[in-house]
């Protein structure tokens, strides 16, 4: 069943790549206590998600965190290197949070999974934006169409806050 607004964030262990090497990442205390955004794409370097919806959070992430964000996340069903390189060529260092979500484990707890394998690309996440204030999702927004970012994109999320 997919996560509904006034949910908790599942208590899910992500792996992170931090300045000493692989770290765990409990996501309801990494979020406790903040204004986050998460959006998801379902594939690091794909065009949709490299040409649009990462790119449109780095460049509003500036107004985006004015409006009292704390976080931007950007989580995806890649591992922890891939998810390191896509930011570091997307230019997010300081502005989005790179999440990976490598085993699907948080995707497949909120219920936002997807069948990407007509395209190769197996199991994947929705394409979705949430705002979360202290674990408790506030705001959800799934796009019906993976390849769109009608619903999910920066642009949007910024009037949603």
């Amino acid at each position: 069943m997919t996560i509904q607004t006034g949910e908790t964030i599942p208590s899910v262990t992500l792996k992170k790549l931090g300045t000493d090497g692989m770290e765990d990442v409990q996501m309801p205390d990494y979020i406790k206590g903040k204004k986050v955004v998460i959006f998801a794409v379902p594939g690091a370097f794909t065009p949709t998600c490299a040409q649009q919806h990462l790119p449109g959070y780095v460049a509003q992430a500036e107004e985006i965190k004015s409006k009292g964000v704390d976080e931007i996340i950007c989580l995806s069903v890649n591992d922890p290197f891939v998810m390191q390189h896509w930011g570091e060529e997307a230019g997010a260092a300081g502005k989005v949070t790179m999440m990976p979500d490598g085993n699907g484990e948080l995707t497949k707890a909120m219920g936002l999974e997807m069948d990407g394998s007509g395209f190769g690309l197996g199991f994947r996440s929705k394409r979705y934006v949430m705002i979360c204030e202290d674990g408790i999702v506030k705001d959800l927004q799934i796009e019906n169409d993976p390849g769109a970012v009608e619903l999910s994109g920066a642009e949007v999320c910024a009037t949603r806050l």
